[in-house]
């Protein structure tokens, strides 16, 4: 069964429904191991590749950079054709932890993505990069596990005019071929579209870079009007919720967990231990009830939450993570399977009984 795809562009090739997210590589993953699953998922018809400036995580000055450069590597060993991938990769936002990326960096003004741009084509080894994202915004947003607004945290930002300039001119210099923002909510991504009219950029907002698996759907509730609207695919990230839903940290087989991400930097990843807080009790419920689910229905637990992001009509890619062949021969397998409206529906009552308890 051939790769299922979908058109995120006219004079881009089909895109995999499948983008293999780097994030890992570099740290979780050496280099022998990343070139190899690079290769198993190309041979498997995956050419959507995702990565970003602070990659790999949890992020450090040592290894800054080094997703996209083992990407990069990769395509130069496999001698891939340039127009033969979609690669995607971002900006960081401010952040005063990252003093290596830029001081800090600060803001994401022109100057910081024009310089994290030309960053990014130096490590991949590219002349261009198919879609370039804002990984999360320069404004105060709720964001990795938060989900209350308080307007009394809002301070200065760069306005979204300065970066639409920045981004077109890379445009206008063949340096990318189209934007995306990520982690971004509803009014994000309308202000952005309803600026960049007036910057002449066609299409002008191509997709959402957001998360949305099983424990969270937050997307359902706002976004995703937006996007259905205006024709913009979500990209959705942790499909797996950081591993969580594969069952491997609910499980009394605990072999390989110490390798784990979430035990193997405990205390460092400060972002992913906030969100997939494996303490939650309503995360552990929501867990053994889709457990429960997955055994009923003769379904390995990681391929059904993959195959649950997939059936989404505005999901384009699901951005998934692997360190192991095993982990991606599961990943690759849900793009076979289709979940029948009686699995659907126990989902939905369980999602109905313990909301998003990954947000």
């Amino acid at each position: 069964m051939a790769m299922p795809t979908f058109h995120l562009a006219p004079d881009l090739p089909p895109v995999s429904r499948l983008c293999f997210g780097t994030m890992t590589m570099g740290e979780q993953s050496g280099p022998p191991e990343s070139l190899r699953l690079l290769d198993a998922a190309f041979d498997a018809g995956v050419n959507f590749f995702d990565s970003a400036e602070m990659y790999p995580v949890p992020q450090r000055r040592e290894t800054h950079g080094r997703s996209e450069e083992l990407l990069g590597r990769w395509m130069r060993a496999r001698k891939v054709p340039r127009d033969g991938v979609v690669l995607a990769t971002k900006v960081a936002g401010p952040s005063a932890e990252m003093t290596w990326i830029r001081g800090g960096p600060e803001a994401i003004d022109s100057r910081n993505i024009t310089e994290a741009i030309d960053s990014s084509l130096r490590r991949l080894g590219v002349d261009y990069i198919d879609l370039y994202q804002i990984h999360w915004p320069d404004r105060y947003v709720p964001m990795f596990g938060e989900t209350e607004y308080d307007p009394s945290c809002q301070y200065a930002s760069v306005p979204m005019e300065e970066q639409l300039e920045a981004l077109r001119k890379g445009i206008d210099a063949g340096k990318i071929r189209y934007i995306g923002l990520s982690n971004e909510t509803p009014y994000g991504v309308m202000k952005f579209l309803e600026l960049s009219r007036n910057f002449e950029l066609r299409p002008k907002i191509l997709t959402v870079q957001n998360s949305y698996n099983l424990l969270c759907r937050n997307f359902d509730a706002g976004l995703a009007e937006c996007c259905h609207h205006e024709r913009i695919s979500l990209l959705a990230y942790s499909p797996m919720a950081m591993g969580i839903l594969s069952g491997k940290y609910h499980s009394s087989d605990d072999s390989g967990l110490p390798d784990a991400r979430m035990n193997l930097f405990k205390g460092r990843y400060s972002e992913g231990e906030s969100r997939y807080n494996l303490q939650n009790p309503k995360l552990e419920s929501a867990m053994k009830e889709y457990r429960r689910i997955s055994i009923k229905y003769g379904v390995c637990p990681a391929i059904l939450a993959i195959a649950f992001v997939l059936r989404h009509p505005l999901v384009g890619s699901a951005v998934f993570g692997a360190t192991k062949l095993r982990q991606l021969q599961e990943v690759l397998e849900a793009t076979k399977i289709h979940l029948c409206e009686e699995i659907v529906a126990e989902i939905n009552d369980v999602h109905a009984r313990y909301p998003n308890p990954c947000p």
